[in-house]
């Protein structure tokens, strides 16, 4: 037989898909991958029964059903400031997985770079490695999680096509200031790179940041492909909605690509989630509320079981140190601690470049209630693995 494809011979499965598979297994509570276990606002699962007796149950148009677009250009103007042309702006996806993969396939060929920040979401190391692409690290260093403006340059340096900003970011919470975008618009002009940025969490941000789109910048518009998703703002991340917004002329690179790719997004999801991205600010502001209030009841049952850990910014996600329990290997420790604490964990090491062992990820997008059956637990740590 003749070999396979070489550019996936050194691909894994997905550690964090694969740390929920191991939590199901010992019946452990899955911190690990990031999806609530409450429910949809109720408005949009009765909008979703009425779809299902209403329709439509065909396709939409390939990139996007024209209501979904219309009502997303206007939320999106509500909180940015920047109109949006439905018709010639957006494409709508399958999920903000392909929105970026979309991005990337439409900006790059093969031998060109990329830069990515570390930690970073598993995703895009894969997305430019699949595209032909070479990943190109630049650190974000803890605990602030801020960037040396030298090394990102001297990675613009290098003939780097895109940079991937996730903003706030996967898996740190980093939510990246004014000045620090500015840094970085001012490089993307002076090497004319695209900035492909991951916007999922730009409703879950704590004050006092600011989650400032990228593509709002002087200049930026024109190079920026803003990819974003309906997962964790409304808490349906198995609806698979995602977008891309860019100039006309970028989208519609993105919209062959995507074609050909999926298709369409779900045409009655799209038809359904119409009623969410009409939700006035009401919806955005308890939203924020409750996150703050699950990030700080998390937070203080970490500190009280002695666990050190980041507080992040926005997102939902905190790095826990694990140094302390002497593990050579973060993965073998996450087995450990599902199968012996019950509770389910991602290992730092998949989010980094460099070789980082120390780190966990735990994600508090959960009830209270099952917050607390994770803390209890966690509470007895090192009775259970030591």
């Amino acid at each position: 037989m003749r070999s396979l494809s070489e550019r996936t011979n050194n691909f894994t499965d997905s550690v964090i898909r694969r740390m929920t598979r191991i939590s199901n297994q010992y019946n452990a509570v899955n911190l690990s991958q990031g999806f609530p276990d409450f429910d949809p606002p109720q408005e949009l699962t009765r909008a979703l029964a009425k779809v299902s007796e209403q329709g439509p149950h065909q396709y939409s148009i390939t990139w996007g059903a024209k209501n979904f677009r219309e009502a997303l250009a206007r939320k999106h103007y509500h909180f940015t400031g920047m109109e949006v042309d439905p018709e010639r702006e957006i494409v709508v996806t399958c999920g903000s997985t392909e929105a970026m993969m979309c991005a990337m396939m439409s900006t790059v060929d093969p031998g060109d770079k990329v830069v990515v920040f570390s930690p970073f979401y598993e995703n895009y190391g894969a997305d430019a490695i699949l595209s032909g692409a070479e990943p190109v690290y630049v650190p974000l260093r803890p605990p602030l999680f801020d960037f040396d403006p030298e090394e990102l340059e001297n990675a613009f340096r290098q003939g780097a096509k895109n940079l991937i900003l996730c903003n706030p970011s996967n898996p740190c919470g980093k939510v990246f200031t004014r000045q620090e975008l500015t840094v970085i618009a001012e490089l993307a002009e002076k090497y004319d790179v695209y900035v492909i940025t991951d916007e999922v969490y730009e409703h879950i941000v704590y004050a006092p940041y600011e989650h400032i789109s990228f593509a709002t910048l002087p200049g930026m518009r024109k190079r920026t492909l803003t990819c974003g998703s309906l997962s964790k703002t409304y808490s349906i991340t198995g609806w698979r909605l995602g977008y891309v917004i860019a100039a006309p002329e970028i989208t519609d690179r993105v919209r062959k690509v995507h074609d050909f790719l999926t298709v369409g997004a779900a045409a009655p999801l799209q038809e359904a989630a119409v009623t969410a991205l009409n939700f006035g600010d009401e919806y955005y502001v308890a939203l924020r509320e409750k996150y703050t209030q699950l990030r700080d009841f998390f937070l203080a049952g970490l500190t009280k079981a002695g666990l050190p850990h980041t507080v992040p910014q926005g997102a939902y996600y905190v790095l826990v140190d694990i140094s302390e329990f002497g593990f050579e290997n973060d993965l073998e420790f996450c087995e450990r601690l599902a199968e012996k604490t019950g509770v389910g964990a991602v290992p730092g090491s998949s989010f980094f470049r460099d070789d980082v062992n120390h780190l966990i990820r735990f994600h508090f997008a959960k009830k209270e209630s099952t917050l607390e059956q994770a803390l209890a637990r966690l509470m007895r740590i090192r009775e259970t693995l030591c």
